[in-house]
This record gives structure tokens, sequence and C-alpha cells, in this order.
């Protein structure tokens, strides 16, 4: 890591002189974390799992008038996981390395290692809470027609490696997909569409073969005075592998502030399932895809964090209530789950009700660029989740963490007069 890091500071180092902005940044993170349960039920002859994990992240943006960059390497490791004198780690990467280039103030293509976050992070988010995060290998071109309208449109293209001749690719993940984005606000409502073509090889007589599935929906969102609110819907079809398609996901929320530290939520999402004795090769369980998916459906990862694809699907209504002031955040949110689809035992059709789980947050900013954020999380689990996961639902299962995050910028460097040059070059807006 040490010679990446020298790397991207020659670089940055020696556009200095004609940039327009330089900023380098860290983000610098340890989370100790109590599994007790976590992602499926406590088995009787299992133990509860302690350890330390941490990311060491530097970013570096360099701007101009016409182009943007940045490099973000960053190592990943548990407390531990190699010796103290080890010559070798095996946590380093680069999380982001991307240019952009503004072809003129309504046009730009972005092409590198990147993250892709868009609305509410369910089908494309960078999962910040994983230590190495999420990005994408892809060319992305941006179209801003005005302040209201923008459109992105995404394309990836994997392999294993350079070759001469074609290869069946062994990396579990698409092979290459496309996407087009929509956003346009309009005052207090905003509303988005997604089209993404998700293309995943599968073996045929020996060769690679591609089948496409398609997600597409949309989202809106809302704010009225004390009242916020949004609602989504997405439809899947196509192919994965031989079988076809057809999937469904709905899901509401809505917030009050009922006082300026005080708000209160309710909401639904539903993600359609395939009962477990369908006969049927297609497949009916919706698949959020690369989406921050430990933000949904409570911080125990129950459903949709590496598990739960193509199973019963779920329903999740959950309610949460929070406190946030100063420098002080506490939520609570419990959530019921339900399998969207038939669960049967032994030929026997069980109880759709999976379980309750209760999540606490704790949030403390306890300086600019330090912060501190704890979890607690209890499972309350039904002899259907026994069905659904393994383990035993009598075992108290919970998880709990604390997390403390270093964020400093180190270094800004600001040309003033390439700056005002841009401005007026790109209209003054931003891109």
């Amino acid at each position: 890591m040490p010679k990446y890091i020298l790397l991207a500071l020659l670089i940055f180092t020696a556009g200095a002189i004609r940039a327009q902005q330089i900023d380098v940044g860290a983000d610098i993170r340890n989370r100790a974390e109590y599994r007790n349960g976590f992602g499926t039920l406590m088995r009787d002859t299992s133990e509860a799992a302690a350890f330390i994990t941490q990311r060491a992240r530097l970013v570096f943006d360099y701007r101009d008038k016409n182009l943007k960059l940045r490099l973000s390497p960053q190592n990943v490791r548990v407390w531990g996981d190699v010796t103290t004198n080890s010559r070798f780690d095996i946590g380093n990467s680069f999380h982001e390395a991307w240019g952009e280039a503004f072809v003129n103030k309504y046009l730009s293509f972005k092409v590198g290692r990147q993250e892709l976050d868009y609305d509410d992070q369910r089908i494309f988010g960078s999962v910040d809470w994983l230590m190495q995060a999420r990005s994408h290998d892809a060319l992305l071109f941006k179209v801003t027609p005005d302040t209201i309208h923008t459109v992105h449109i995404g394309l990836a293209l994997n392999a294993n490696k350079e070759t001469n001749f074609k290869e069946n690719y062994l990396v579990p993940q698409y092979k290459a997909l496309q996407f087009l984005w929509y956003h346009g606000q309009f005052k207090n409502t905003g509303l988005s569409f997604l089209l993404l073509n998700n293309g995943v090889v599968y073996n045929n007589a020996g060769k690679d073969k591609i089948a496409y599935s398609q997600t597409i929906g949309s989202r809106v969102t809302h704010k009225a005075g004390k009242f916020s609110g949004d609602a989504a819907t997405y439809l899947q079809s196509g192919k994965i592998n031989v079988n076809n398609v057809n999937t469904l996901y709905l899901a509401a929320y809505g917030n009050y502030k009922s006082a300026p530290s005080v708000s209160t939520g309710i909401g639904f999402e539903y993600l359609s399932g395939k009962g477990n004795t369908d006969p049927s090769t297609d497949i009916k369980s919706f698949n959020p895809f690369y989406g921050t998916n430990h933000k949904f459906n409570g911080y125990m990862d129950y459903f949709y964090v590496g598990n739960h694809i193509n199973s019963v699907g779920l329903l999740d209504v959950y309610f949460d209530v929070a406190y946030e002031k100063n420098k002080f955040l506490i939520r609570l949110t419990p959530h019921y789950f339900q399998s969207a689809a038939a669960l049967y035992a032994a030929g026997v059709k069980q109880d759709s009700h999976l379980g309750t789980e209760v999540d606490i947050t704790l949030g403390y900013k306890l300086l600019s660029n330090v912060s501190l954020s704890a979890g607690l999380s209890q499972m309350f689990a039904t002899s259907s989740m026994e069905v659904l996961k393994g383990g035993n639902k009598s075992n108290d299962n919970n998880w709990g963490y604390l997390t403390v995050v270093f964020n400093p910028k180190i270094f800004s460097y600001t040309d003033k007069k390439n700056d005002t040059q841009s401005e007026q070059q790109h209209g003054g807006r931003e891109h």
C-alpha cells in the first residue's frame, strides 16, 4: 500500500500549480463486533464471535476546468489476520480510481473504478457499512440538460485477465451490465426511473453464455412541511441461466418530524419470493443486486446480505423513532418479518411470521472529524425462522457493535483564478 500512496501523492502534487482544486482526505475506522446470532440463528453447538475490523483509506481528489480525478487506496483487515512481522498484507486495494471529463456544461463521462449510488441505494449502493465497501469498473455518461433533469448511462464489461483468446469468466459477479437512470427534481417532489440490464454467465456445454435479466422501476420522494415520504416499485424479468425471471418489489415510507429533534416513521417493504415446495423453474424471488442491503430489513442481516436470494421473499413492516440534537443521535427501529411465499416443513405449511427484530442505534460527534456509533439488536424468532435458517430460536440471538471513525481533511489547495474561469465556462453549476 505505501507505494500506491506515494504514487498518488506524486501525481497530485505535480498538478498542484495548475490545478483548480486538490483535496486529500482520510477515512480511518475501527469497528468492534459481537455476533451471537448475526445473519442466522445460533446453533446449540456454536459460540458467539467477537472481533475488530479496520479500514484505512486515503482519498485524493483533483479538479481543473475540464477534469476530475479520484484515487482512493485502502487497506481493510481484521485485527490479527496476519502476524505482527508479516511481509505480506492481503487487505490492500484501490476502492476508487477514476477520471471524469467534462465535454461541455451538459455532458461528461466518467471511467474507472467507481462507486454507483442511486436513490435510496436499494439497487445500486456503495455499501459503506462494509469496511471494503463496493465499487464497480464502469464507464458512466452523465447528461444534465438543466437544473431539474439528470440522466446517467452506465456500461460495464468484466474479464478474468488479459488474454489472447476467449475464456470462461470465473469471478462470481456479473459479466456485463448496462443501466439508465433518470432523476427529476420538481420543487419538493423527486422522481427517479431505473432500467438495469444485468448479464450473468452460465455454463452451456463447457462454454460461457450470458443470460440477461432486466430490472425496471421508479421511486418518488416528497416533502411537505414536517412530513416526508417515499415510495418505490420495481419489476424484474428476462432470464438467469436458462430460467425465466418474474419478480416484484414494493416499498413505502412516511416520516413526521413532531419536534425539531424528534421524528417518527413507518414503512414497509415487499420483496416477492418463491415457496420452498414450488416445482416451477421460474425465478420468482426479487434480487436487490448491488444495493446497500445492510441498510434495509434489520441490522442483523438475516435477509439479502449474502443470503436469502432465491428464497421465500420477505414482507418487512417497520417503525422508527429518532431523537437527534446537537452531536447526539438515538434511534429505535422494530421490524416485523413475514415470508412473502409459502414455507413448508415435512409437507406442513408453516406460519408466515418469521420473527421480530429490534434495533437500537446511537451516534455521537466527538469532534468535527471524529465520530462514534454503537448499536444493539435482538432477534425474536419464530419456529418458521428455524425452518428457513436452521439454528435455535430459543437461543439468545443478538448482535452489538461499536465504531470510531476519523475522517479529517489532510490537505486542500485551490487556484482561485482557475476556479473563477471554470465557473464561467460551466455556467457556475456543479456536475
